[in-house]
């Protein structure tokens, strides 16, 4: 059988009859042309055809006409016959045990010869072949069959019949008997010649479009029969082989594997050479040719290897198993590749290569050679000497193989061995095939990796060599760490291997290579290569940027725990050795040399990390090569991004290793990480070096000045910058909070804040929608086309998806407050060597101060000589030496002050322009750190005031959602910082920012609060300035009553303004009457509140978006920093406050002039209700009686005279009445006319004693007999009961007013306790607020209570708050502390005015015994229900509004020192230093709680002028807290409204019961007058003024024009008075008139 198509395989041994069968059909079946021999090709060798015997054999056997076929069969005969004859003698002979074969043979052979026809040749060979399988063939017979049947005179296209009948002959390759020695040349020559025939067949059938390897072409059949008939003859008869042919045979069966295309071809040529091997001997000249030839074939011929393996097997196994190896190391030994053998060479070298590595693995086992490894590593040694990648491949394939696989494990073989060389082999084929000349890699490891599920690498290029690679170094690999335990020799190699492979090493294996550095301390000095090993770290991990983050990082720590090592090695050696080469410097610029290109944000931050480190300790020369090296970052950075765009902007270079979360997830940027850098060498050297802190100053400076850094950057620049502040000795320290929460609020730069923006946002997007859907309504009515309802969706999506973009627009790169704004925690302690100003006792040194060089002994030894810290506690009571001038450096505050100042002026990017605004207030606080920056202050003072008067300040972007007022309110919150400094100000600069604020309150309505506050400032520290523009300030506020959201504000200042005679001491009656005219608008406010909120319900109920007409028109226009509006929250505040402020200004009046205030402000006091009756509410009644007892005379309370008693003054006869709004009480003595009056108001008790001087009777004046008979008394004496002075003291009858007769009280016992009770309510608000004193670094709530004194400016402070005041038997409340034992302490500060009185809870007068009262209760009692209390901080650290955790503290006062100063500092400080003083000061407030002060921003204040303003701040805050108080379970009641309560219960108890009929009225003094019901109640209110003197009502006025009921939630009493009469309740009340 012919083998398959394109493919031949051992033939076995073939049938005759089945290749006759195949030789026919080729015949017949017209497929085959006619061809010829190659005129070049070789001829089967002649043989003669008369060679046989002429002897005639007897003819016997056969069929019955055999001899008559024999004789047609004979020459002479026609052809045709002799065919015929031939075809039927040829079955004869197959089927017949013939005679005579011989014959029969002779006869026929002359029908192959190649002149006759092909049915001639064809019936011939036919005849010649069954006569040759006749088996009683004698040995001259076969010899001459085989002449005939070689013989060359044959047609070549017979060649196949020709071979098929040799084959038959030798009984394919068993019996060679009469030609023994012949055949095998004979093989050998038609091998050669039929395979040239073969490749011209196939090259024309190539041309002729046939498709080779898919149909078999006649000739390779040919050549395949005859392949597998050599390989049978060498199977069966090699014993009669002779070396020479053996030989010759060989050479042409490599010359066909060389030439051959097929796989199969080489297939049959490799089983005739392991027929050989097997069979016979392989002459050793041909050995080594064939080693190369077969080896290349296992190499390069994929399905030919198994067959070349199984024959190299054979030769290995054979005696010339190691001659095998030794010629398989010569070709590796040999490997020069030049000429045209060059690619002959490569294969051999190739094939040697593939042969090695599997004999090396089979280890020597099954009779195998053992290769030698050292022999074998030396080899491949040699061949890395040829530049050729196909081999390199081939040599890492090797290497691999050499540390076994998943199922092999290494041969001990080379675990004994050294690995060193072998490793030079892979490091030389990986670098050639994977690096550039300039060792830049071409293929990196993450291309490859994700190929390694394959079972085998590519066999090309440079993929398949790095994948190889890669499997190399990951099996080294395991064998490292499997043997990690064990004695593993060759550990060394591998990671000396690894670091040089390091760019194709997978993360485990590189950190496998690190940490063994680390273990073994290669990097450190005891290591005698640790220079080398260092570099080695940093080339191979740390310098590839195509490394992972993480293995990079791991390369730097491991080199960088050695660098204090390395310093140390530094001091020695410069102690002992001055020509020792720097090494600290070489380690450090290893390292940071690179460091402007790195982009990846987490090695830049560990380099930068490290930089700071070196630079702590480093001398001057290496610190300036760190901070020049580490800028240059921030150059390239910039360079490699957008111009002009904000840094964040950009997408991480490397992609962001954590998920972003949260709404202002940030890339950092490389400047700002070295920005963030140089702030950590600042924070570390600010008290060890002055050179180095200020050169590193000045670069921060420089980024924040920088239009060209990023503005990340530039923000982290200033984050530290603007945490710079200086104590009371000008040190200069940082602070973690800059107290600008409240600012940054307005800018939405709080998480609240902007959590409610975004909600705004939101909520105005549904309202649009809303409206746009409200819109379409009319048209969706009018169709009901589903096609109309896709807009509306559509509409819907753009919607939200345009709240996403504002969202995303408004990123924001800086929020407050930010815990980690500096890069690492602050102590807080102060610099012993940087300060703001060099300071002398008397004057202050401004020059600037140069770059300052260090003292010999720098850094730490110096830091230690001069650091002598104020914290110190064993310095309680000394004062603190200072760091002389020689060891200290200023700040260039003046320069940082001046880059601000530009900035604002000029503009600049908004996150920095923001972040300016919103920080730079709370640093000008600290007035320490700009001594020697006066001249910028005034600058910055000059440049805010034109910003604003200009309007030229930046816009903030759309985006933000921001208004120019919102920038405003953050520029004038500066200008109040700025104001702090007045006192270097001129007069003009003053006034200057008294007009700006002016400017502000009219200029909008969102930055009048602040202007209104600032001014609050201005009248305590420019008193002048405000003077001078007081009128026009009135004026300015007079236009914005009518936005509700500063009516506190501006009713705050005008109640601070009262207390301040100097300001309007020249005041004019309509400046007055402006004041009285904004405190009745806000009363007519709040009354106005409930028809207000009925029509905002009616109006919301048909639109919902409607909102308060009096409120603001928009969110806008609310709190910038979304407190409450106080006015609509509580407007009970405003309307106390209003009452509050008029009663004050009217007591400011002049006495002359206070009458004639009365009628008009008796007007705004009354209201007009809808049904156009009169009202006067509570408070406008005592107002009204507090206007009547102090409208003529500036005089305070009376008491009654002790003296007067029944001893001095004889019977006295006591009698009470209520008369309108008082309770007179008469005491008359019955003899001598004297009498004591009491007179009891809401608003004060007045006592007198009066005389009336009786005549004597006339002589001639008869007596009363009766009178006289009944009382025994003198003739001539005069008997005077109490209603008698009542009596001449009221008016004359008749008296029709209810309200104008006394209504006479009963002597008893209820009315006795009526009247004690009234006396205890006390006739002026009383106020608690508490007074806390916290130490130096105080935080616990016992510790700051335990304090038993404070400072020097704190006891100033509480000198000027109040008066000391004894405890023991005061008659004043004393709002709970203890006036009989002093269990509170013996004495209190006290403040009272006319109205007003306050007790400070002050702890520190308060005893304190921490064994009884360990958690100090008996104060916490007080502190604890104090609404306020003032927290004078001394801490010098941020005050927490839980210090004390209490349900009543709505309000802190916190007092803070400009400057920080210790408690030494503060005791000793001069009196010049304490006049100088300032504080900041901030009204902290209980969440929720509206904004009520004008230091709900912080402020700040001088100490002259510090205890009048939070006195008054304290004032305030308490009548809120009592408001606020009380607004859900009622209302807070004044003291003069419970008396009035009380006055009133007493009447309607004992007022005359209604008679059914009209009646006369009784006289005073009886209890049974009655008012008849039809009598108009106006005539009781017109005898008001008729009444006896004793009836000073302050009850109601009318406006002019009607106005609305007053609000509900006002619960007080009222008077109502109907239309129709001739006089109005403004008439009535106003006794200027007729007093």
């Amino acid at each position: 059988m012919s083998p398959p198509s394109g493919d031949v395989s051992h033939t076995p041994e073939p049938k005759s009859s089945g290749g006759f069968a195949s030789v026919f059909k080729s015949l017949t079946g017209g497929g085959r042309s006619s061809r010829g021999l190659n005129a070049q090709a070789a001829a089967p060798p002649a043989q003669r055809l008369d060679g046989v015997s002429s002897i005639q054999s007897p003819l016997y056997g056969g069929p019955p006409d055999y001899e008559q076929l024999h004789e047609l069969l004979k020459i002479g005969n026609p052809l045709p016959e002799r065919i015929a004859a031939a075809g039927s003698i040829c079955h004869a002979v197959r089927d017949y045990p013939l005679s005579g074969v011989t014959t029969i043979f002779r006869e026929a052979k002359d029908l192959i010869e190649p002149t006759k026809p092909i049915e001639s040749r064809v019936a011939g060979f036919q005849l010649l072949t069954a006569c040759v399988q006749y088996a009683s063939s004698t040995d001259p017979e076969r010899l001459a069959y085989y002449n005939v049947l070689t013989s060359s005179n044959v047609n070549p296209e017979d060649f196949n019949m020709q071979l098929v009948a040799l084959v038959e002959l030798a009984k394919h390759g068993k019996e060679l008997s009469g030609f023994h020695y012949a055949l095998i040349p004979l093989l050998t020559s038609w091998l050669q010649w039929c395979f040239k025939t073969t490749a011209a067949a196939r090259k024309k059938a190539g041309h002729a479009g046939k498709s080779k390897g898919k149909i078999q072409i006649p000739e390779e059949h040919d050549l395949s029969l005859l392949f597998a008939f050599i390989a049978d003859v060498i199977k069966f008869s090699c014993y009669v082989i002779t070396e020479q042919a053996t030989g010759e045979l060989i050479d042409v069966v490599l010359g066909i594997c060389l030439q051959t295309p097929l796989s199969g071809d080489i297939r049959a040529c490799i089983s005739i050479i392991d027929a050989i091997i097997t069979f016979g001997e392989v002459p050793s000249g041909k050995l080594m040719d064939c080693i190369k030839v077969i080896s290349s074939i296992h190499c390069l011929v994929e399905d030919a290897a198994p067959a070349a393996w199984n024959t190299i097997k054979n030769f290995s196994t054979s005696h010339n198993g190691q001659t095998v190896v030794q010629i398989l190391l010569d070709i590796l030994r040999n490997p020069i590749i030049d000429g045209d053998t060059g690619k002959q060479k490569v294969r051999e070298v190739r094939g040697a290569i593939s042969v090695l590595q599997n004999l090396f693995a089979e280890n020597g086992e099954d009779r195998f050679p053992l290769v030698p490894f050292t022999q074998l590593v030396q080899a491949l040694d040699t061949v890395t000497t040829v530049e050729h990648s196909k081999l390199d491949l081939d040599l890492l394939k090797l290497v691999l193989s050499l540390f076994g696989d998943e199922n092999r494990q290494v041969g001990q073989n080379v675990m004994e061995e050294d690995w060193s060389a072998l490793f030079d082999v892979v490091v030389r084929c990986s670098q050639r095939a994977l690096e550039t000349p300039d060792g830049r890699q071409l293929f990196h490891r993450s291309r490859f990796a994700h190929h390694l599920s394959s079972e085998d690498p590519p066999e090309h290029g440079t993929t398949g060599i790095a994948q190889t690679l890669y499997r190399l170094v990951i099996r080294i690999e395991n064998l490292f760490v499997t043997h990690a335990d064990e004695d593993f020799i060759q550990q060394e190699d591998c990671v000396r291997f690894f670091a040089r492979v390091h760019a194709h090493l997978p993360e485990s294996c590189a950190r496998l290579v690190i940490d063994h550095f680390i273990e073994y301390r290669y990097c450190y000095p005891s290591n005698i290569r640790w220079k080398g090993n260092v570099k080695t770290i940093l080339d191979a991990f740390f310098s590839d940027r195509e490394q992972p983050t993480n293995i990079r990082l791991h390369a730097l720590r491991a080199v960088t725990d050695v660098f204090q090592v390395v310093e140390m090695m530094q001091d020695e050696s410069t102690s002992n050795d001055h020509d020792e080469p720097d090494i600290v410097r070489m380690f450090v610029t290893a390292i940071l040399d690179d460091v402007g290109d790195e982009k990846d944000i987490e090695i830049l931050q560990e380099t930068i990390a490290f930089a700071v480190s070196v630079a702590e300790n480093a001398d001057h020369d290496l610190f300036d090569y760190v901070i020049r090296t580490i800028r240059g970052s921030i150059l390239t950075d910039r360079l490699q991004s957008p111009m002009g765009s904000p840094g964040l902007s950009r997408q991480n270079i490397l992609g962001s290793p954590h998920p972003s979360t949260g709404p202002t997830a940030v890339v950092q940027t490389p400047s700002n990480v070295v920005t963030r850098g140089l702030i950590l060498i600042w924070m570390r050297t600010m008290d060890k070096s002055t050179y180095k802190s200020v050169r590193t100053f000045e670069e921060i400076l420089k980024i924040a000045s920088s239009v060209s850094c990023e503005t990340d950057a530039r923000i982290s620049a200033m984050k530290m910058l603007f945490r710079l502040r200086a104590d009371w000795a000008n040190r200069i320290h940082m602070v973690l909070s800059t107290d600008s929460d409240g600012l940054a609020a307005s800018l939405y730069r709080t998480p609240a804040s902007f959590a409610r923006k975004q909600a705004m946002d939101e909520a105005s997007q549904q309202q649009r929608a809303s409206r746009a859907e409200d819109s379409s309504s009319p048209r969706t009515s009018r169709s009901v086309s589903f096609g109309q309802s896709q807009p509306s969706s559509r509409q819907s999506h753009r919607t939200a998806s345009g709240l996403a973009r504002t969202v995303q627009r408004t990123h924001q790169t800086w929020m407050c407050p930010d815990p980690d704004a500096l890069p690492e925690a602050i102590t807080g302690k102060a610099s012993s060597l940087l300060i703001s100003v060099f300071e002398s006792r008397n004057k202050t040194h401004d020059a600037a101060s140069p770059l300052p060089k260090d003292d010999a002994t720098e850094d730490d030894d110096s830091a230690d000589e001069v650091d002598n810290d104020v914290d110190d506690d064993n310095e309680a009571i000394k004062s603190e030496p200072l760091p002389t001038r020689k060891q200290q450096a200023t700040l260039n505050i003046e320069t940082y002050l001046d880059t601000i100042t530009n900035l604002l002026r000029n503009g600049c990017d908004w996150e920095v322009y923001s972040f300016i605004l919103v920080h730079l207030p709370s640093q000008l606080t600290n007035q320490a750190l700009f001594k020697k920056a006066i001249t910028q202050i005034r600058s910055l003072r000059e440049v805010v005031c034109e910003l604003i008067k200009n309007n030229s300040f930046l816009d903030p972007p759309i985006s933000s959602g921001l208004r120019k007022a919102d920038v405003a309110i953050c520029l004038f919150q500066i200008l109040t910082m700025v104001t702090g400094y007045h006192q270097h100000f001129m007069r003009l600069e003053q006034d200057d920012i008294v007009k700006t604020f002016l400017q502000g309150i009219g200029s909008t309505e969102r930055t009048a609060k602040s202007c209104i506050h600032a001014l609050s400032i201005c009248s305590h520290e420019m008193p002048a300035s405000i003077a001078k523009l007081m009128v026009t300030i009135l004026q300015k506020m007079s236009m914005i009553i009518t936005q509700s959201h500063v009516a506190v504000h501006i009713l705050e200042f005008l109640a601070c303004l009262a207390r301040m005679p100097g300001l309007y001491v020249h005041f004019s009656y309509d400046e007055y009457k402006t004041i009285f005219t904004i405190c009745f608008r806000y009363l007519q406010y709040v009354r106005d509140q409930p028809v207000k909120e009925n029509k905002d319900t009616t109006a919301r109920s048909s639109y919902p978006h409607a909102r308060n007409s009096l409120a603001a028109t928009d969110h806008s226009q609310a709190e910038s920093n979304f407190q409450p509006n106080t006015s609509d929250e509580l407007p009970q505040y405003v309307y106390a406050l209003a009452y509050h402020v008029v009663i004050f200004w009217f007591l400011s009046l002049k006495l002359s002039e206070r009458a004639g205030h009365v009628s008009w402000i008796a007007k705004y006091l009354v209201s007009v209700d809808a049904n156009g009756k009169e009202k006067i509410d509570e408070q406008a009644q005592v107002t009204l009686d507090f206007m009547q007892r102090s409208a003529y005379a500036d005089v305070d309370e009376s008491a009654a005279d002790p003296t007067f008693t029944k001893e001095r003054f004889g019977d006295i006869l006591k009698r009470r009445w209520i008369v309108g709004h008082s309770i007179v009480t008469i005491e008359q003595a019955t003899r001598g006319g004297w009498a004591q009056i009491t007179k009891r108001q809401p608003s004060g008790t007045s006592c007198y004693i009066i005389r009336e001087k009786f005549n004597r009777p006339p002589a001639h004046q008869e007596q009363v007999p009766h009178d006289h008979s009944r009382e025994s008394r003198p003739a001539d004496a005069n008997v005077v009961l109490p209603s008698h002075l009542l009596l001449q003291l009221s008016a004359s009858v008749p008296q029709s007013g209810v309200m104008g007769r006394p209504i006479a009280l009963p002597s008893e016992p209820a009315v006795d306790r009526a009247i004690a009770g009234f006396d205890r309510n006390f006739t002026v608000d009383g106020h608690k607020v508490g007074v806390i004193y916290i130490g130096e670094n105080q935080t616990n709530e016992v510790e700051i209570l335990s304090n038993i004194m404070g400072s020097s400016d704190y006891t100033n402070f509480l000198s000027g708050l109040g008066t000391l005041t004894k405890l023991q038997g005061a008659n004043f409340n004393t709002q709970g502390l203890d006036r009989t034992s002093n269990i509170d302490g013996e004495y209190a500060f006290c403040w009272r005015d006319r109205v007003t009185e306050i007790v400070f809870h002050v702890t520190t007068q308060m005893p304190t015994d921490l064994e009884r009262d360990p958690q100090c209760i008996g104060k916490k009692r007080h502190i604890g229900n104090d609404f306020v209390n003032i927290i004078f901080n001394n801490s010098g650290l941020p005050f927490r509004f839980d210090t004390f955790p209490s349900e009543f503290n709505y309000v802190n006062i916190v007092i803070t020192p400009e400057s920080r100063a210790s408690f030494v500092a503060t005791r000793t400080r001069s009196e010049e230093s304490i006049k100088n003083a300032f504080y900041k000061v901030q009204v902290m407030s209980k969440p929720g709680f509206p904004e009520i002060s004008p230091a709900a921003e912080t402020k700040i204040m001088s100490l002259a002028a510090l205890p009048g303003f939070i006195r008054l701040l304290a004032l305030n805050a308490s009548v809120f807290s009592l408001v606020w108080a009380n607004k859900q379970g009622g209302e807070h009641v004044s003291s003069w409204r419970n008396r009035l309560r009380d006055i009133n219960r007493l009447r309607e108890r004992y007022k005359p019961k209604p008679s059914s009929a009209s009646t006369p009225t009784s006289p005073p003094g009886t209890s049974n007058g009655s008012l008849h019901e039809a009598r108009n109640v106006r005539d009781s209110i017109s005898s008001i003024r008729r009444s006896s003197v004793a009836n000073f009502i302050t009850n109601n006025n009318v406006g002019s024009e009607p106005s609305s009921q007053r609000s509900s939630v006002l619960s007080t009493a009222e008077t109502e008075v109907g239309p129709g009469g001739t006089e109005s309740m403004v008439e009535t009340l106003d006794f200027s008139a007729w007093a």
